[in-house]
């Protein structure tokens, strides 16, 4: 095959602005595909990356971004039937092949590889990846541009996989703790799926963007402390004559203190979702999990075989992408990130190269 000219944004250590630079791609393996990027969201997982909190497995230098679509312009002899089509590369890319993959656990395959963190990922004009799991986008995405769609990769699909494994049903209560780029969907999902939604966050704004999108009630707990957030949940409960027990609480701010307040309204048959991600350390009384007969689980990414559900549900409108995403070109990267890291931006960012 002919080379392939590309260029990429490079994070090359902790507090400085990422590089760009040209590479050259070339060749493609037997099993692999050459992706032309069309968008790459910012994830908060690539903000833990660029401020030393969080270690790459790959070595730096390394172009980050994991939420990535866009077109195949080349691939190996096993696919080549992927050329020219549409796709989205999942966050996590598993080997198809071990006993975790085979007992259907394939997010935590220990042979898994990550872009952006495993490899050189989507901050950049093309990827290279393996091709067996590429979810095919459809070839009528029903008016949305196939940047759009990147963020599927993990802001929409990773809570999707949560709610499976929380066993939510039609007319159950779920309680969703930060409601910022993975828990607005997750509010959403729950929603589609048929549950009660409260919402909880300390942004006032981004609580009644989750009612507009389907929560049914929302709690600000900027100044309330654990027994405050659980009595008001109660009330909400006792008012509107929703399930005492059962409850399925997920936690997506990936803050200390959401993880608390999670843990503090587990109560009988409830179930808890460790679905945000924080370094910081909580103290709990793991003992509720037991005198409760609640589970408590955490989510890692999402098994590629959940991808094509989740494209439907988007593509029909049955969660609502367009209002919480914005585009920027990929060489606006360096001023957009400072924002993030300032809490600043109200939507999640799509890089476009």
């Amino acid at each position: 095959m002919q080379s392939t000219k590309a260029h990429g944004y490079f994070f090359t250590e902790a507090g400085s602005p990422l590089e760009k630079k040209e590479f050259t791609i070339d060749g493609v393996g037997d099993d692999d595909v050459i992706v032309k990027v069309a968008g790459c969201g910012l994830c908060h997982t690539d903000l833990g990356f660029m401020s030393g909190n969080v270690r790459t497995n790959a070595e730096l230098p390394l172009i980050l971004g994991h939420e990535i679509s866009g077109e195949v312009v080349a691939a190996g002899p096993s696919f080549d039937a992927l050329v020219g089509k549409n796709v989205i590369i999942p966050a996590v890319l598993p080997c198809g092949e071990c006993d975790l993959c085979k007992s259907g656990r394939s997010n935590i395959c220990r042979q898994q590889k990550m872009p952006g963190n495993d490899f050189n990922g989507g901050f950049a004009s093309h990827i290279t990846v393996p091709g067996r799991f590429l979810c095919r986008l459809p070839d009528d995405t029903g008016g949305f541009k196939v940047s759009q769609l990147s963020v599927i990769a993990d802001a929409v699909t990773t809570p999707y996989q949560s709610l499976q494994r929380s066993n939510l049903k039609k007319g159950d209560l779920a309680v969703v703790i930060g409601v910022g780029g993975i828990g607005i969907y997750m509010a959403q999902l729950a929603k589609d799926a048929g549950a009660s939604v409260i919402a909880i966050d300390i942004d006032d704004s981004k609580l009644d963007k989750a009612v507009k999108l389907g929560a049914d009630f929302s709690i600000n707990a900027k100044d309330l402390s654990e027994k405050d957030i659980k009595g008001n949940v109660r009330t909400i409960v006792k008012e509107n004559k929703l399930p005492k027990y059962g409850w399925k609480i997920f936690e997506t701010s990936g803050t200390a203190a959401g993880q608390n307040s999670a843990f503090s309204l587990l109560s009988f048959a409830g179930v808890v979702g460790i679905v945000g991600f924080t370094m910081d350390k909580v103290q709990v009384r793991l003992s509720n999990v037991m005198a409760f007969d609640a589970d408590l689980f955490g989510n890692w990414g999402c098994m590629p075989e959940h991808y094509p559900a989740v494209v439907e549900k988007v593509l029909k409108g049955s969660i609502n992408l367009l209002d919480n995403i914005e585009e920027h070109p990929l060489d606006s990267i360096n001023e957009i990130v400072p924002l993030a890291f300032e809490h600043k931006l109200e939507k999640r960012v799509i890089f476009v190269p």
